[in-house]
């Protein structure tokens, strides 16, 4: 373990007692968030992102421990384990290292090579890589074996190739020279699969097309391993780019022949030797290379991707709540109607309606007057409508609705309604609602998620709510625990009201299983609102180390003891208590008073169990018990008249809502339904590494319209507003134009921060990419 967490300690620069007390942590069942929270003294102050790091690479290298016990133990049977060898086994640090270093030992089926060995051809591979001076066909002679099926000498100089070739490529040491060459200058390179020229298209910009391996985005690579897994593209590596004459030697050819001091010197051997390099490299390490480098370029994709995907996920779950206000949710249709939903504060279902203003049956007073009606009647303060079909239209029925009835008090607001439907479909929403139609469930969601995003976000599959970066390309068992513990650290940075919290939201809570949570909602249900956190230890198969993990993070408003609505843990109820009474105050006067907190000096109050990082939590904590650290709630407005990306032209000036940001830049709703695309060089007027430096999903945004691509569902925006219009393309050739630039920002009626499942991300590659050709 010492190894292990010296190893980690040094990858997260930290000390190596904070990595042990983690991982002690960790085995002994504590999550992420509580140790974050509650343990900072234990892991001198790890926060989550560290701790997740910590717990995925203890996996990895204790994976990676077990895996060189497993080798170990087969060379040692096999009595070939020698002690240089169990050296350089014991100190790789990688899988691949450590594969590479097995791989002549590890069984196998019977190759050319093994065969050759045991008709007694290996003698023979040794005398000519030793003394190249030899005559290949009269020393292959002597190994004649007909019965073994070697009948002529090229049939055992083929032999004695074949031992050669398989000990070339299964050496360690050659194979890291090899690797590492072509990750530092090979290039992937793409060309567009025969006859797949016009159903291919959307993949033109790849039909010709290489880049550097160390240097492919993640995003474009997942575009290129796309192309080829639909059959559109075909990939190859190119091992030596810029060389034109394909019967040149590789460079990797001399790597394999400096690796094993062979020289063609006129010898009668040399050539021979020469041709077993060059099959060597273009029969077994091309392949094994172009595959093994491909997977690492994929990988890293994938986890680049997850990565953006969870980042997202992040910015959407702690988006600012509307808060708990008496709300409409419109679920916009056509043929079907505009569904009605309105819940109270706490997101009880009030009332429902069906509406129909258009076509075909245009009732377009009718549905004023209905939603009038509702609104007065339930004195409704905020009108929630999702962006799917007609929810331009839909809003534009929704602000006739408020001129003509000015006496109505509520702000009108475009969300996005990512994973409503599946929702609404759920076995959870059927439980919840087993009397509303499906369509009506879909409305209560989207009402709801205006409220609290966080609480109703909760309820869908993190990969339905459609912020990923090409989230169907990658692992997703990767991509769900990644994005599972993503919806933990937000769920329990906010933390959850007990007495109204859902199963769901519940669940997610440090320390609770979705057993525990339903345990807790039936406590409830049965025996009233819990008035204590003590009284959690009633709830069925709540023991002591569930409790202790997730005590801190549920609230009890207004109850017993005024820390249980606070972030501050049980456990340090006695602390608080301490500081009151050194200082002769009330515990409920010295709540909420600012100018007394900060005077105190957490030194004074520090002991061997609570030291300074949890007092000063602590303080802070006591000056606004159970804050929020979502933003203040913001809204968007979308420009009257622009309602379809017809209506747009180049030099808008529009407000929109970030929908989803990718590595190339960020996509926005400017309510037009297709996002916009600011390419990552038109986020401001610096350079940007990261467009998360700049935007993140959520936020309300300012920006420029510079062109619009209407066939093809393309627009491009700039957040630096200065910019200049693109000089207008040739018109004769439309097939022949390129891709549009990037987009920015756009400007949408009242839109609050919430998921986007508009998939404009693959049409923007080609934007992405030419905009990286010109940067």
């Amino acid at each position: 373990m010492s190894v292990i967490s010296q190893r980690i300690a040094n990858e997260l620069a930290v000390q190596i007692s904070q990595v042990n007390a983690a991982i002690a942590l960790l085995d002994d069942g504590a999550t992420v968030p509580f140790i974050s929270r509650y343990r900072k003294e234990a892991t001198g102050g790890l926060d989550d992102t560290q701790l997740r790091q910590l717990a995925q690479r203890v996996g990895y290298l204790r994976e990676l421990d077990e895996r060189r016990q497993v080798i170990l133990a087969s060379i040692r049977d096999q009595q070939k384990l020698t002690p240089e060898l169990e050296q350089a086994i014991l100190s790789s640090d990688s899988k691949t290292e450590l594969e590479d270093l097995y791989l002549p030992y590890k069984p196998k089926r019977r190759t050319k090579g093994q065969i050759a060995r045991e008709a007694g051809i290996e003698p023979l591979a040794d005398i000519l890589l030793s003394d190249p001076s030899q005559d290949p066909e009269q020393s292959a002679v002597p190994y004649i074996n007909a019965e073994a099926g070697f009948a002529d000498a090229k049939s055992v100089l083929d032999g004695a190739r074949y031992i050669l070739m398989e000990r070339f490529a299964e050496n360690a040491d050659l194979l890291k020279k090899v690797r590492d060459h072509l990750w530092q200058n090979a290039h992937l390179v793409s060309q567009v699969a025969k006859g797949k020229e016009q159903d291919g298209a959307k993949y033109r910009d790849y039909f010709e097309f290489h880049e550097a391996l160390k240097t492919i985005p993640s995003h474009r690579a997942l575009a290129l391993f796309r192309g080829r897994n639909e059959g559109f593209l075909q990939l190859q590596l190119d091992a030596d780019p810029g060389q034109e004459d394909s019967s040149r030697r590789s460079y990797c050819e001399q790597l394999i022949a400096n690796q094993f001091e062979i020289k063609h010197q006129g010898r009668p051997a040399d050539d021979w030797l020469q041709q077993t390099v060059q099959w060597c490299w273009r029969v077994k390490l091309l392949l094994h290379m172009e595959t093994e480098l491909m997977g690492r370029i994929r990988e890293a994709a994938e986890a680049d991707a997850i990565l953006v995907f969870a980042n997202n996920l992040k910015d959407l779950l702690m988006a600012a709540p509307a808060g708990p206000q008496v709300t409409m949710g419109l679920d916009p249709g056509v043929r079907t109607g505009v569904k009605i939903a309105i819940v109270d504060g706490t997101g009880k279902v009030l009332a429902h309606n069906t509406v129909f203003p258009f076509q075909p049956q245009n009732q377009t007073d009718k549905a004023i007057r209905t939603l009038a009606t509702l609104c007065k009647q339930y004195k409704v303060t905020l009108i929630s409508i999702g962006n799917g079909t007609y929810s331009r239209e839909t809003d534009k029925l929704v602000g006739d609705m408020l001129k003509q009835h000015s006496e109505i008090k509520a702000t009108r607001v475009i969300v996005n309604e990512a994973g409503a439907s599946i929702y609404s479909a759920s076995e959870l929403a059927a439980k919840e609602f087993p009397d509303l139609d499906v369509s009506i469930r879909g409305a209560v969601s989207i009402a709801r998620r205006l409220q609290d995003p966080l609480a109703e976000l909760v309820k869908i599959e993190p990969k339905s709510i459609g912020v990923g970066q090409y989230q169907h390309d990658v692992s997703q068992s990767q991509l769900a625990q990644s994005l599972d513990a993503t919806v933990e650290d937000c769920v329990n940075a906010v933390g959850v009201d007990v007495n109204t919290a859902s199963v769901p939201l519940l669940a997610r809570v440090s320390g609770l299983s979705k057993t525990l949570a339903q345990n807790i909602v039936l406590h409830r249900d049965s025996n009233g609102r819990f008035d204590s956190r003590s009284q959690l230890l009633k709830v069925a198969r709540m023991g002591p180390k569930s409790y202790e993990q997730a005590a801190g993070f549920l609230r009890i408003m207004n109850g017993k003891h005024p820390l249980d609505a606070s972030a501050v843990h049980p456990e340090a109820y006695p602390v608080v208590t301490r500081i009151a009474k050194q200082q002769q105050r009330e515990l409920t006067e010295m709540i909420g008073d600012r100018s007394f907190l900060r005077a105190l000096k957490a030194a004074d109050y520090a002991d061997d169990t609570f030291g300074e990082p949890t007092i000063r939590d602590i303080l802070l904590e006591l000056e606004k018990p159970g804050r929020d650290p979502r933003p203040e709630f913001k809204t968007a407005n979308f420009k009257d008249g622009v309602d379809t990306i017809k209506d747009l032209k180049p030099g808008m000036t529009l407000e929109g809502v970030v929908s989803n940001v990718a590595n190339f830049g960020a996509f926005v709703d400017i309510g037009v339904h297709q996002d916009g695309l600011v390419h990552i060089s038109a986020l401001a007027d610096k350079f940007v590494s990261d467009p998360r430096e700049v935007v993140k999903a959520g936020d309300v945004v300012t920006v420029k319209v510079l062109e619009v691509d209407v066939p093809r569902k393309r627009i491009s925006l700039t957040m630096r507003l200065q910019d200049d219009l693109p000089a207008a393309k040739p018109t004769a050739d439309k097939s022949k134009q390129q891709a549009t630039k990037p987009q920015g920002k756009g400007n949408q009626r009242q839109s609050a921060p919430a998921p986007n499942a508009n998939t404009a991300m693959g049409s923007a590659l080609a934007e992405a990419l030419q905009k990286a050709k010109k940067g």
